[in-house]
């Protein structure tokens, strides 16, 4: 008679997954996509990595082929579990980290991007920043985002797509494309257009994002004429996020972890506490 009651109260342990699990990091790098798979230790048990094209059209000009990115990205994603023999049920989680500051630009319907990505590294904007701060907004930057107005950053990559890729401001004002940097690329094709999101690690790298109110900052976008309509969610660093399309691995797998190169290597190295400080010696192998 109390069969089923006793069945029922199984403990939750015995319900657990029995075979092996592991997390899935995907490093979207300048020059390189590599996946590692760790255990449950924290061991690498199996790393890819796939070199892509690098377009220097102009001096000071540098591009990637998003598509380049995402489909090196998900070739080494394979990869890795080919060669380990895991299967997409073993994947307890993907996490993402990316190289920051590189900008995208797509179509929201078809995912296609309007041109190539203006990487972290290019320098067109130059002359922008230099008029910006002329103009006296510098303080005004510096106080909302804590960056110095500078080629560096998204904000006016953005910009420059928007003023010389034809169509692409009205566009953008129809609310038909998308912007995001690596990461926010990389999360649309994995889920298939479902989510369009980015972590305020790499929003932070933007120049267009609040940094003490958390939110994209109205005056910056108007200042720079950035419809907000293209900018993605913002949303935490850590925690499940949005989940793979199954048409990719089979099944759907959490996405639990977003953060931009530089921040992920700090957070990775221990600096845990306020006043701690990551200086490498060498360029990081993402960069």
């Amino acid at each position: 008679m109390n069969q089923p009651a006793a069945q029922a109260q199984r403990p939750a342990s015995s319900q657990l997954p029995t075979e092996p699990q592991y997390v899935l990091a995907l490093d979207q790098g300048t020059s390189s996509s590599r996946a590692i798979l760790f255990d449950h230790a924290g061991n690498v048990v199996r790393l890819a990595q796939r070199e892509f094209r690098q377009y220097y059209p102009h001096p000071g000009h540098v591009e990637h082929d998003p598509y380049e990115i995402w489909q090196s990205q998900l070739a080494v994603a394979h990869a890795v579990l080919a060669d380990a023999g895991i299967s997409a049920s073993q994947v307890r989680a993907i996490g993402i980290t990316n190289q920051r500051e590189t900008t995208v630009l797509w179509d929201r319907k078809t995912g296609e991007p309007v041109g190539r990505a203006l990487v972290w590294q290019d320098r067109r904007t130059a002359p922008m920043c230099e008029a910006l701060q002329a103009a006296g907004h510098g303080e005004l930057f510096r106080e909302k985002t804590g960056l110095i107005i500078d080629a560096y950053f998204s904000g006016t990559k953005l910009r420059w797509m928007l003023d010389n890729i034809e169509g692409a401001r009205e566009r953008a004002q129809r609310g038909e494309l998308a912007f995001g940097t690596v990461d926010s690329w990389l999360i649309w094709q994995l889920t298939d257009g479902a989510r369009h999101i980015t972590d305020v690690s790499n929003a932070s790298r933007t120049m267009l994002f609040n940094i003490h109110r958390f939110e994209w900052d109205d005056a910056l976008l108007a200042l720079l004429d950035i419809p907000h309509a293209l900018l993605p969610e913002v949303v935490a660093s850590s925690g499940e996020v949005a989940r793979t399309s199954a048409r990719l691995f089979g099944m759907q797998i959490p996405i639990a972890g977003i953060a931009g190169d530089q921040q992920a290597a700090t957070f990775g190295q221990a600096c845990l506490s306020p006043g701690m400080a990551r200086t490498p010696t060498a360029p990081a192998a993402s960069c």
